[in-house]
């Protein structure tokens, strides 16, 4: 039976602090983003006693730079990467369903058939979309919260996007898939339930030096230092993991979005998937919010030099970003209507080619792991320290799941399987409040799923 109080606010902090430098945690986690928080719950959940700290604040890194989607994995699929397709859509349709039903919503998204879009294209990406389905199907979510896909008229299609170029343009496919409103919300909400367990949440805390003995770490706010003693530590600081651990060898990919200002592209009912001119299985994404501004995303640029604690978006990417936009438009958005940019930082392992094309399957290593999951040695750690890498946004609760599950095993600790599959976040219904979000465009809400 958990606690109620899920409250985080200065005065818990206080108190967690000095009990954590007296006793000794089963697990000490290290990042307080998605997957950090997510172990932090996980472990809590189990009945094990957790200490999770952050540096700076929650979904302070890559977890407040996201997309925004929950996604099933198509792009994976097109890849033949089905394992991971597969795992998109389970924890995809565990949000929709069970754990963040006020946080995840279906949202729609029309991809429009212009000229550059050949015919036998369309089949083929039609043909996804059904196996996407199929995806869904198999994770057991129904069709009531992820309708299916559908062909759009050209008339419907401009209906729903009315800034489309109508020259050319021959009609859509509207596709179905998970958005969370606000991914630093969600993150605060995993937080929360992981502290509504018991977890210690303790954010501005840096970790200086790892053992599997415990961090030494200093208190940003006072320049304290101290330690945190536990049986087994979980490095979940995702980019920065390698400062930390030095096993661990990543390819940071830079990934940025434009903010355009409300009412650059008028009367949006749906996202927008844009074929990336040049590029047979990458799409642009367009994004309606919900206070009217529009987000338009994503590149995939690979990180050069050291990995900054906020990375900027170069004006190269927003040219292109602009440049891919305006070959569906009827009228170019002109570089004044970006509001702002910003750019998350993905942890993928390193591999050979390009950023784009790096699998997004996590990972999860303790020291003397083999060099063959994309982890090169420079170095060595205790073995008690378990490393979680890779992955994304969207499998965040089966990353945790999986590192927990190691730090059990590498701890010998008493605890049995996750049970965060069917754990409500705060605020979801019976979770202490907290509504859904509005509808995308400033209430007009999604279209119905046939429009053809």
């Amino acid at each position: 039976m958990r606690p109620m109080d899920s409250s985080l606010n200065a005065a818990r902090r206080a108190r967690e602090l000095a009990v954590v430098a007296e006793e000794t945690v089963d697990v000490l986690v290290v990042g307080l983003g998605a997957t950090g928080a997510g172990a932090a719950l996980d472990a809590a959940s189990r009945g094990l006693s957790v200490a999770a700290i952050d540096a700076h604040d929650l979904a302070f890194g890559t977890s407040r730079f996201s997309s925004k989607l929950i996604h099933g994995g198509l792009r994976y699929l097109a890849k033949g990467q089905v394992g991971i397709a597969r795992e998109s859509a389970v924890e995809r349709g565990v949000l929709l369903r069970r754990t963040a039903p006020h946080l995840v919503k279906a949202h729609p998204y029309v991809l429009p058939l212009t000229p550059e879009v050949s015919r036998s294209r369309a089949e083929l990406l039609m043909t996804g979309y059904r196996l996407g389905d199929g995806l869904r199907a198999a994770a057991g979510t129904p069709r009531r919260l992820l309708p299916g896909p559908s062909r759009l008229t050209a008339a419907r299609a401009h209906t729903l996007a009315p800034m489309l170029s109508e020259d050319g343009l021959r009609g859509g496919l509207l596709s179905w898939d998970g958005r969370v409103y606000d991914d630093a919300r969600l993150v605060v909400a995993i937080a929360r339930t992981a502290a509504a367990y018991g977890a210690r949440i303790l954010t501005r805390c840096r970790a200086l030096e790892l053992t599997g003995a415990g961090a030494k770490v200093r208190d940003e706010l006072t320049g304290a230092e101290f330690a945190v003693r536990a049986r087994t530590v979980i490095n979940a600081a995702g980019v920065w993991a390698g400062l930390l651990d030095p096993r661990v060898s990543l390819r940071p990919s830079r990934g940025t979005h434009l903010v355009l200002r409300p009412g650059t592209l008028p009367g949006l009912l749906s996202g927008l998937h844009i074929p990336i001119p040049g590029e047979s299985n990458r799409f642009a994404l367009v994004l309606p919010q919900a206070d009217g501004r529009v987000h338009v995303g994503l590149t995939d640029e690979p990180l050069d030099g050291p990995v900054p604690d906020v990375p900027e978006a170069p004006e190269e990417d927003i040219r292109t970003l602009l440049s891919v936009l305006n070959t569906v438009l009827a009228a170019p958005v002109a570089r004044e209507a970006v509001a702002g940019a910003y750019a998350g930082l993905r942890p993928l392992l390193a591999a050979d080619g390009r950023t784009a094309d790096v699998s997004r399957r996590h990972a999860v290593f303790t020291d003397g792991e083999t060099a063959k999951k994309g982890v090169a040695h420079r170095g060595t750690v205790d073995g008690g320290v378990v490393t979680v890498v890779g992955g994304k946004l969207t499998t965040y609760r089966r990353m945790a799941a999986d590192a927990v599950d190691r730090a059990i095993s590498v701890g010998n600790l008493p605890a049995g399987r996750s049970r965060t599959a069917s754990i409500p976040l705060v605020g979801a219904v019976g979770g202490g409040g907290g509504g859904a979000p509005p509808p995308p465009g400033g209430g007009g809400g999604a279209p119905p799923p046939r429009g053809a």
